[in-house]
């Protein structure tokens, strides 16, 4: 199975629209990060993890030209404003499956109401075939990928297993009973925003002691604000186990 990171960076990206900020900066290719999201491949299969307002550019990047389906993990912007730019490849391949909460299914609706319209729809529209997910596994195209349901502050967020490796963002806090779904993990990934304290991430020092608490071989940081600093000067301070994910970085599991 391989997962390409397709963006690693939090709501705004990196750099910031206006911004001085010395990371913001950077003229290092890894300070330079993409909306959140991530491919997964096994056999003839893609699949991405969120779509967010990046997702044109990433798929140009990837020079990808076909995927099977979206899995959205909630509804905020920066993982589901690029729905519209699967039109390209529903064009070719035809309609696209999506995969989310009911919850995120309605809000999404109402975003992109003209994608869902039954009557004199615009032909220039994106096709979409829902798939509802719950709390429980599911297959797709043979894999079993198991939902880990994750506080995001005030918003439930799903994160995935796949075989051995789990992938979390915007994650605040992880249920008592949904950290067992996290046994025996060989690769982690999950978020780490900022140095300081934040109301709905993890923080880095919450993401080393979650890595900790859940033991995997490898743990990736994601979901990265310019205020977790300079990539190379943060990733020499991480555990052996610990790297930062960054745009583009491929992993075989």
């Amino acid at each position: 199975m391989k997962i390409t990171f397709l963006g690693t960076g939090t709501s705004q990206g990196i750099p910031i629209i206006g911004s001085s900020h010395p990371v913001c900066l950077s003229k290092n290719p890894k300070d330079k990060r993409l909306r959140v999201s991530i491919m997964v491949e096994w056999d003839k299969f893609k699949y991405v993890i969120d779509c967010g307002p990046d997702f044109r550019q990433q798929m140009l990047r990837e020079n990808c030209s076909k995927i099977d389906g979206v899995l959205f993990t909630h509804e905020h912007s920066d993982h589901v404003a690029g729905l519209d730019d699967i039109r390209a490849l529903c064009y070719r391949h035809g309609g696209m499956n999506i995969y989310a909460h009911k919850r995120v299914i309605k809000s999404i609706k109402k975003r992109f109401d003209y994608i869902f319209e039954t009557e004199n729809k615009y032909p220039g529209a994106p096709e979409v075939v829902i798939n509802i997910i719950e709390n429980r596994p599911f297959l797709l195209s043979g894999m079993e990928v198991i939902p880990i349901s994750v506080d995001h502050h005030f918003v439930q967020v799903f994160g995935f297993r796949f075989n051995d490796f789990v992938y979390l963002t915007d994650v605040k806090s992880v249920p008592t009973e949904e950290m067992e779904k996290l046994k025996k993990v060989k690769v982690l990934v999950v978020n780490a925003l900022r140095i300081t304290p934040h109301i709905s991430h993890f923080n880095l020092e919450e993401a080393l002691n979650f890595i900790e608490q859940v033991n995997p071989e490898k743990a990736y940081l994601t979901h990265i604000s310019h205020l977790l600093g300079f990539h190379d000067e943060v990733e020499k301070q991480l555990p052996n186990n610990v790297f930062l994910a960054y745009d583009g970085l491929q992993i075989t599991v």
